[in-house]
């Protein structure tokens, strides 16, 4: 019964000197993030309370970042007004929180040109391949962050959150 306590013990010191796992699940108190406003040619994503920015970022976008998403595998991030409609706590980037981008108009502006509009545009971290996520502008369409940066505004943002992003 001893050796047992003691082993037990001992694993308890070791887990305690490791320290545990690291959670990317954050928590935040702050002023409500009411926009997100992003500036695709500065690279930039300001989350904002009202006029004031609570944060700021650096980003990499689309493949092909230059003009408004268009259609389905073209490798733009859209542009326009948008909402963070879904989160995805198990996202193969890390974290993510869901854009709401085709909206009504970009469903028509692609089914006009025969082609469908896409979809499935988030914001989130690092590829799992370091040598992917080095590399500028490199998703399909979306807004990457560092992975330390997308838990932070994975607990910053809210669903609902207006998301503005300009060229």
């Amino acid at each position: 019964m001893r050796k047992r306590s003691f082993l037990l013990s001992a694993f308890g010191f070791i887990l305690t000197a490791c320290g545990a796992p690291r959670s990317k699940f954050k928590r935040y108190n702050g002023p409500q993030v009411t926009d997100i406003v992003v500036y695709k040619g500065r690279r930039e994503m300001y989350l904002m309370h009202r006029n004031r920015v609570l944060q700021d970022y650096k980003i990499d976008l689309g493949f092909a970042p230059v003009g408004p998403k268009r259609v389905e595998g073209d490798g733009k991030t859209p542009e326009g007004l948008y909402y963070i409609d879904r989160r995805n706590p198990n996202s193969s980037f890390h974290l993510s929180l869901g854009i709401s981008y085709p909206n009504t108009e970009d469903k028509a502006r692609a089914h006009a040109m025969g082609k469908r509009a896409g979809g499935d545009i988030f914001i989130h971290g690092e590829d799992k391949d370091p040598e992917i996520s080095a590399k500028a502008d490199w998703t399909l369409g979306c807004i990457a962050v560092k992975n330390h940066e997308i838990e932070e505004i994975y607990a910053m943002v809210d669903n609902g959150t207006r998301i503005l992003i300009k060229a």
